[in-house]
């Protein structure tokens, strides 16, 4: 990869508006570099179409907004390949978590400020959101368990799960990472540095094994409701929208469907100005969304729930 080209000779170029000041600042703040002039200018054209998406969606009456991010230069077929969950894999139920005798749910929960949540994470250009959906419950019951956070290792499931059924960076279930962790255990983040990409299967000393895993009743808030009470959960649902490239705070009630394409972590709920949401963490970094997070709809009309997310939870077990 060459260096990218020297801002200072479009700053002297009769080629250069406001705009394009706008993707300058755009390719600093992320460290952009593209090869040739013709990437250049093919991403900055981009760019200024998804500038002019986000300042239509904000100028509409919307209960989120969008907001210029690192995805601003990708198309949104090019980001759904690279960040979703492309090959689908078959679900059957495992179980089912059952919390007998029902509490009194709190009308807010959030397991960040518990503690039980490590911070947000970058999955990069691989298809392993699985993998860190996965991790996210894990490290949750480990800190449930222990009174200990630690951050588990994402590409040891990346590599050493494709014999339950997984597939690397092209994409993965929740539920089979759970059973390769119940056989064989976990190792630490330290120990299975992330690489963003497929590897062999290394040998690591394992920290935390589970006993099993359960599944949350099916299309089913209210049993939802109760499994996050009692730990962060496995959530997938249909992120190939283009709102969610943008998404910048408030809550999502945007389109989408129950394709499921993206596993992500829940990790609590609330109120925001009378609209219920569901607090979900993303593993697309910190730079996107609240922080790395976004708040979906919750108690909706669809017994799916928002983008699927009430389809296929499951949890952990020790």
């Amino acid at each position: 990869m060459y260096k990218l080209i020297f801002l200072s000779l479009f700053l002297t170029s009769n080629i250069v508006n406001t705009k394009s000041h706008r993707f300058a600042d755009f390719v600093t703040t992320y460290d952009k570099r593209y090869p040739t002039t013709h990437e250049y200018f093919k991403r900055k054209q981009i760019f200024k179409n998804n500038l002019h998406k986000i300042n239509a969606h904000n100028s509409e009456n919307h209960n989120w907004k969008m907001r210029m991010n690192s995805f601003g230069d990708m198309e949104w077929d090019e980001f759904r390949t690279n960040h979703l969950n492309s090959w689908k894999v078959p679900f059957t139920i495992n179980n089912f978590f059952d919390f007998a005798p029902k509490p009194s749910l709190p009308d807010s929960l959030d397991w960040v400020s518990k503690g039980a949540v490590t911070p947000v994470k970058n999955q990069e250009q691989c298809g392993s959101c699985w993998a860190f959906s996965t991790t996210g419950a894990l490290e949750g019951l480990h800190f449930l368990t222990t009174g200990k956070l630690v951050s588990l290792s994402e590409q040891q499931l990346v590599d050493c799960s494709n014999s339950y059924g997984n597939n690397g960076c092209n994409g993965g279930l929740m539920d089979l990472a759970f059973k390769y962790v119940e056989d064989n255990g976990i190792c630490t983040e330290e120990m299975y540095p992330y690489t963003s990409e497929d590897g062999n299967c290394s040998n690591c000393t394992s920290v935390f094994k589970i006993s099993g895993y359960k599944d949350v009743s099916a299309n089913d808030e209210d049993a939802l409701q109760l499994a996050v009470f009692s730990q962060p959960v496995s959530v997938a649902i249909e992120a190939d929208q283009s709102g969610f490239q943008f998404y910048s705070h408030g809550v999502f009630d945007g389109d989408c469907g129950t394709e499921l394409d993206h596993g992500v972590l829940l990790v609590g709920w609330g109120n925001l100005n009378g609209s219920k949401y569901w607090k979900v963490k993303n593993s697309w970094g910190n730079s996107w969304g609240m922080d790395g997070y976004i708040l979906m709809a919750r108690d909706i009309e669809q017994s799916h729930g928002q983008c699927g997310i009430a389809m296929q939870p499951s949890v952990p077990t020790v």
